[in-house]
C-alpha cells in the first residue's frame, strides 16, 4: 500500500479561480472523490492511504468554504456553480472513465452532474449525502445556511466558536456527521477563521445555496435516466441524512445498489475509511452489467 506522503498536492487555475488538489496517479481506475460544505479534500485522507495502492485518486479542495485561495469576485459559487467547476476540473486533468465520489453535500454534486450525464463519467457514488428535499440538512446545515446571512466579519466572528472542541461536537456544528473526525474538523474551520476571501466566498455559497433549496429535487428527476452503474453508500447511525433517502436513491437508479456501513456517522470517510474503501474497490472492480 501506497503511503500518504507519496501524494501530491497540486494548484489548479480554473474559470472561478485557483483550487487545489491532491493526486496520487497511478495507472489503476481513476477515482475522483469530492467533499461537502467546510470541508477539504482531507475529508478523504483514510480511503485514499488504502485506495492509492491500486487507484489513481484525485481528491479537490472545491470553494465550499475550507479552500486555500479565494475566488474570483464575479464566480459562480453556488452548488449547481460548483459542480460545473467540478466538470471542468475533469475536462482540464482529461480524467476519462472516472469513478465520482461524493460524500455529504459533495454527493449533492455529484447528482447535479449524473443530470448533465458527463462523457467523463463512468459510475458513481454516493455516500451519506444531501438528496431530495434534505437541503439544508439536519440542524449542521440549517444552522450553518442561517449563519451565512450575517455579514462576512459577523460570519467569521461566528466560527471563531469552532476552535473550542466542546462546540465542535454539538448537533449545530459536527457533532452529528462524525463520530471520530474531530481532527479533520478542527483544521477545515482555519481558513474562514483566519482569511477574508475566503470568508466573503462561504457567505455567498451559502446564501446562493438558501435561495434555491429545492435544487436536488429537480435533480432527482433525472436520476432513473443514469444508465451507468452506481451504489449508494450510507451509514447506518446517521442523523443527518435519512436512511431512506438511501434507500430511495437506490431504487431509483437503474443500476443502483444500497450498501450500510454500520457505527458510522455520515461522514463515512471520517468514521470508517478501510471500510468504505473496501466498498470502492469492491465496486469499481466489478464488471459492468448493461
Amino acid at each position: 500500500m501506497r503511503e500518504l506522503a507519496e501524494r501530491k498536492t497540486v494548484r489548479i487555475t480554473l474559470s472561478a479561480g485557483t483550487i487545489e488538489y491532491e493526486d496520487t496517479g497511478g495507472a489503476g481506475p481513476t477515482v475522483v472523490l469530492l467533499h461537502g460544505l467546510m470541508m477539504d479534500a482531507s475529508l478523504w485522507d483514510g480511503p485514499i492511504a488504502d485506495l492509492s495502492a491500486d487507484h489513481r485518486c484525485v481528491a479537490p479542495t472545491l470553494p465550499l468554504g475550507a479552500h486555500r485561495h479565494p475566488m474570483h469576485p464575479d464566480a459562480d459559487l453556488s452548488l449547481p456553480g460548483a459542480a460545473r467547476l467540478v466538470s471542468e476540473f475533469l475536462d482540464r486533468l482529461d480524467l476519462r472513465d472516472v469513478t465520482l465520489v461524493g460524500n455529504d453535500t459533495g454527493g449533492a454534486l455529484v447528482q447535479l452532474l449524473m443530470r448533465e450525464s458527463t462523457s467523463r463519467v463512468g459510475r458513481v457514488v454516493l455516500v451519506s449525502c444531501d438528496a431530495f428535499d434534505n437541503f439544508p440538512p439536519g440542524l449542521t446545515g440549517r444552522t450553518l445556511v442561517f449563519a451565512g446571512k450575517l455579514p462576512p466579519l459577523v460570519f467569521g466572528l461566528f466560527m471563531q466558536q469552532m476552535r473550542l472542541r466542546a462546540i465542535r461536537r454539538l448537533p449545530v456544528a459536527f457533532g452529528w456527521l462524525t463520530k471520530r473526525g474531530d481532527a479533520a474538523t478542527a483544521r477545515w474551520v482555519g481558513p474562514v477563521m483566519t482569511q477574508p476571501g475566503i470568508r466573503h466566498d462561504a457567505v455567498r455559497t451559502l446564501r446562493a445555496a438558501a435561495a434555491d433549496p429545492g435544487f436536488l429535487l429537480e435533480a432527482a428527476r433525472f436520476l432513473p435516466s443514469f444508465d451507468r452503474p452506481a451504489l449508494v453508500v450510507w451509514a447506518g447511525d446517521d442523523r443527518v441524512m435519512p436512511p431512506e433517502h438511501g434507500r430511495r436513491l437506490a431504487e431509483l437508479l437503474p443500476q443502483g445498489k444500497l450498501v450500510e456501513v454500520d457505527d458510522s456517522y455520515t461522514l463515512i470517510p471520517l468514521d470508517q475509511p478501510a471500510r468504505l474503501a473496501r466498498i470502492i474497490r469492491e465496486f469499481t472492480h466489478a464488471p459492468a452489467t448493461a
